[in-house]
């Protein structure tokens, strides 16, 4: 066979005997790059200083026995030279010499006489397992750099969308607020803002789009435009929400929707209006316990371009609350898979007792991780909360 053709691995052959060295050599050169070793010290310098595909060690050597010489490549600090295939020959045939070998690391033996159809077989096979485990390997970095690159951009996202959420809450005479976003992952597809409009209100919105990660979070950076472009025509919780409604369908065609509500509140009394298109209900905490939900008066945003939204008025008194809050807050599911459910966190509204708004939203939404346990959350979870007048 022409040198060109002969197989790219490298075989070392470590054997004392030169006969027998000789004769492996001759047999396995003309189709593979033979390199040949007299001592098992000399294979172990060779390795190290030049690697090969494979090794095939005689076991009775003077100064290191092959299963010595496994040994010293499996703790080498090369993976490379550590996971070099590793074939013995051995004239012993009993099970228990046979163990040692494969327990000094050896990956198969060839018994003397050798049979160098065997072996030529037994060579092969893990050359093709070798070739195997290095494109496995190849893909292994690429993937793993590519998942490097995704967690930047991830961050970057994060960072971004973050960015995009208000710094701090609103201010407005008689009430005092709080709100927090917990994303299933690094983004999310939650979101919330507010503006004062010229009459001196505020106008609470959040919205929750369809999905998670990095799709859902730029259709948030969508919903907070549409809704700040709103803001320039329309000054109305229910007029906000048709107008973003328009948009949202000119963009998507139907083809996406977003969940969404609008909470209207005015400075010096407790009046409210909510507006909701697929939103959760809004729910009113009263000041002797009672909890009342104000439900959404229209689908979510995006499935129904013809439906007119409303808004729903409320009265609170003064030390009472109102929650505003996406899906993902009653989603919590325990280790078994039960989620909480709207009802069973419409009774878990901690009273106020005289907490702040911040104390009170993070009471609300401890409350209801707990049902989780040690669970993951399954969904982002966005919440608002409004107090109105002394606790």
């Amino acid at each position: 066979m022409n040198p060109d053709e002969r197989s790219p691995f490298r075989i070392l052959v470590a054997d004392d005997d030169p006969m027998s060295r000789r004769t492996l050599v001759r047999a396995l050169e003309a189709d593979y790059d033979v390199v040949e070793c007299r001592s098992g010290l000399e294979a172990i310098q060779t390795l190290e200083g030049n690697g090969a595909a494979l090794v095939v060690l005689d076991y009775q050597m003077p100064d290191l026995n092959g299963a010595e010489v496994c040994e010293l490549i499996r703790s080498s600090c090369s993976p490379e030279v550590a996971q070099s295939p590793i074939i013995m020959l051995t004239g012993q045939s009993n099970a228990g010499h046979e163990i040692e070998c494969l327990r000094a690391g050896a990956d198969d033996f060839v018994t003397k006489p050798v049979n160098l159809a065997v072996l030529r077989a037994r060579l092969d096979t893990h050359l093709r397992l070798h070739a195997m485990r290095n494109q496995l390997l190849a893909q292994n970095v690429e993937l793993e750099n590519w998942r490097r690159l995704q967690e930047q951009d991830l961050e970057a996202a994060r960072l971004t969308q973050r960015a995009i959420l208000p710094a701090r809450p609103p201010a407005l005479d008689g009430w005092t607020f709080a709100s927090q976003y917990h994303p299933l992952m690094q983004i999310g597809g939650d979101i919330y803002d507010w503006v004062r409009t010229p009459d001196g209100s505020l106008l609470v919105w959040i919205s929750d789009a369809t999905g998670h990660g990095a799709s859902a979070a730029l259709l948030t950076t969508l919903s907070k435009v549409l809704f700040r472009h709103a803001f320039t025509e329309c000054h109305a919780a229910a007029c906000l929400m048709d107008y973003v409604e328009r948009e949202f369908q000119a963009v998507f065609k139907g083809r996406s929707f977003m969940a969404a509500g609008c909470l209207q509140l005015w400075p010096g009394n407790g009046r409210a209006l909510f507006c909701g298109a697929g939103i959760p209900p809004l729910l009113v905490l009263r000041r002797d316990g009672r909890v009342e939900a104000i439900r959404s008066t229209r689908p979510p945003l995006g499935l129904n371009k013809t439906a007119l939204s409303a808004a729903e008025k409320c009265e609170l008194a003064e030390g009472e609350a109102i929650l505003l809050y996406t899906d993902g807050l009653y989603e919590v599911r325990n280790a078994e898979g039960e989620r909480l459910g709207l009802d069973a966190l419409e009774r878990s509204l901690p009273p106020l007792d005289g907490a702040t708004s911040e104390d009170w939203l993070a009471r609300v939404i401890r409350k209801a991780r707990e049902h989780g346990g040690d669970a993951p959350i399954t969904d982002d979870i966005a919440a608002f909360a409004a107090v109105y007048g002394k606790v």
